[in-house]
């Protein structure tokens, strides 16, 4: 069997507000947020194979970066996600159908550079990708990596890191 390559790309919430009174689970995104959203929708329909299915934090900021990314896919909420462990985001990972090509997982720091790393661990090593991500994954970044196999199967060092994108207005 011809061994297949998906695209998993994981992305933190953009910058998110902080209303008075507001919990944290409903922090709304802020205005700079709602741009870095947009432009980081524009840089991965530039970049990234069209995106299948969505796996997505119940977290308002989350739910607000999608929508402003304008990504047209089928979308799975996962209240899970929201103060996720890395393990945790893998299992869900895990449960995407074998037709998703290109998963995008939209959630929160620390989990999102952590669960990166583990996933390229076997890739880190001498990775300025991966040099990036430890220092600062900071709002609206986009981390993609290759997936070889079937999602159901994969496990920390299962991936390999492709690109890691922060998108700014210039």
């Amino acid at each position: 069997m011809n061994e297949q390559h998906r695209n998993l790309v994981l992305m933190r919430h953009a910058k998110s507000a902080y209303p008075d009174g507001v919990a944290d689970h409903d922090r709304p995104l802020a205005p700079r947020g709602i741009r870095e959203a947009r432009l980081a929708g524009e840089w991965l329909r530039a970049n990234v194979p069209a995106v299948d299915s969505v796996l997505c934090s119940t977290a308002t900021r989350t739910r607000e970066t999608l929508a402003r990314t304008g990504i047209d896919a089928r979308v799975r909420y996962a209240e899970r996600l929201y103060g996720a462990t890395p393990g945790a985001v893998i299992e869900e990972i895990n449960r995407a159908p074998d037709d998703v090509t290109t998963l995008l997982v939209i959630g929160h720091e620390p989990t999102t550079s952590a669960l990166a790393l583990i996933l390229a661990a076997a890739d880190s090593a001498e990775s300025t990708v991966a040099q990036r991500i430890s220092e600062k994954f900071p709002t609206s970044a986009i981390a993609v990596l290759r997936v070889s196999g079937r999602w159901a199967d994969l496990q920390p060092g299962g991936a390999a890191f492709v690109d890691f994108h922060v998108p700014r207005e210039a």
